[in-house]
């Protein structure tokens, strides 16, 4: 079987793919102080939870945009799979053409999104990932990977405003019943959920303007199924988009290379 690794700022995601279907995912905080047997002495008895042997892995395929760690995690896949991983880059045949100064730069996970969402849907398309930053990738009917937008994530700006703050508390990101608050936790979830998803719509509005067309949007990531309901522009919501682009670049790269 097949272990895919997504490697973000503020978590792991792993999944366990037996031919294509995702039969299992887990996840783990970011943590660059620990090792690769750190890694895997966390995901061995997620896997053994769920009737899983990390004896049934026998590949592996990780992205990342952490650089630190790529090396640990490389390893601890290596030594889960006993063969080595394969690590995205921009390098590798996705199916999509890059329209970008330097591909070098492009997060791997944009990519590995973009790559996913094209194959399943074939037609323009904007990703957007929810994550620690909120990422808008654009893609043509073409499969022209255009490039997109960056901006801080829900996480990273509840974060902001409570440490930034004297008399603001932390609050649960949960949506609130009504977008005007009645007491100031109310107040607050409002404040950024609504005011992510306000965000998220209006620059999708912008990105499409400027593509000229209307294109299908397709939001992943951590966020994604908090974010979606709330959003008047999201169309689809995939959760494992990245999981399932691993695999599929896995299946291109490896059916190409025979090794």
């Amino acid at each position: 079987m097949l272990l895919t690794i997504d490697i973000g700022n503020s978590n792991i995601v792993w999944g366990l793919f037996r031919q294509q279907t995702l039969i299992g995912h887990w996840r783990a905080d970011t943590n660059p102080t620990r090792t690769a047997k750190d890694y895997g002495d966390l995901l061995v008895p997620q896997l053994r939870s769920a009737g899983r042997s990390a004896d049934e892995i026998n590949d592996a395929i990780l992205c990342s945009v952490v650089p630190a760690l790529l090396p640990v995690i490389e390893q601890m896949a290596q030594d889960l799979s006993r063969r080595k991983p394969l690590v995205v880059s921009s390098d590798m045949d996705t199916g999509l053409t890059l329209h970008y100064a330097d591909p070098r730069e492009l997060g791997a996970d944009r990519l590995v999104n973009a790559a996913a969402a094209y194959d399943r849907y074939k037609t323009s398309l904007i990703v957007v990932d929810l994550g620690t930053a909120t990422t808008f990738s654009v893609i043509t009917g073409q499969g022209d990977f255009l490039g997109g937008a960056i901006a801080p994530g829900l996480g990273t700006g509840a974060e902001a405003l409570s440490a930034r703050t004297a008399q603001l508390p932390k609050v649960p990101l949960a949506q609130p019943k009504t977008v005007i608050g009645r007491d100031t936790v109310s107040s607050i979830q409002s404040g950024l959920i609504y005011g992510h998803a306000s965000m998220v719509d209006d620059l999708i509005v912008r990105l499409q303007d400027e593509l000229g067309q209307r294109a299908l949007v397709v939001a992943t990531g951590g966020f994604s199924s908090l974010l979606a309901p709330c959003s008047r522009k999201i169309q689809e919501v995939r959760p494992h988009l990245t999981l399932e682009g691993l695999e599929l670049l896995h299946r291109r790269t490896r059916s190409q290379t025979g090794i």
